[in-house]
């Protein structure tokens, strides 16, 4: 079964960082893209950040752009997001899924069908 643990959530002053981790397994991780999503409270859950297989290749939200980076360590099936720079806005719950492909776009919340339990991440102004 595929399971995905997320880790590194925290309560942080903005301008703080975090760095979160998720571990992967029950399925070939190197062959899936992988991608974080976030959910605050009373809206609707968002793609932040997204990884090809190799980790060559990542796309970013605008909201985040240029203040966390995603990363992948293919030998030990693990998923990071090193956040800086947080913001208020940046508060909610952050989840790690596979992509699940079909010609869906990366930001949409519909294209993925496995998703971990998620890890609270609170930013104080």
């Amino acid at each position: 079964q595929v399971r995905l643990v997320e880790t590194g959530g925290g309560s942080v002053q903005a301008g703080g960082s975090l760095r979160l981790s998720c571990a992967a397994s029950g399925y070939i991780y190197r062959d899936y893209q992988m991608t974080w999503l976030r959910q605050a409270p009373g809206k609707e859950r968002e793609a932040v950040a997204t990884i090809s297989q190799a980790g060559l290749i990542t796309f970013y939200a605008d909201a985040v752009r240029g203040r966390f980076t995603v990363s992948r360590d293919n030998a030990r099936n693990t998923l990071y997001l090193q956040m800086n720079s947080l913001k208020s806005e940046d508060t909610g719950v952050y989840y790690c899924a596979r992509f699940r492909g079909g010609g869906s776009c990366w930001l949409t919340p519909g294209a993925y069908d496995n998703w971990g339990q998620g890890t609270q991440v609170t930013v104080s102004s």
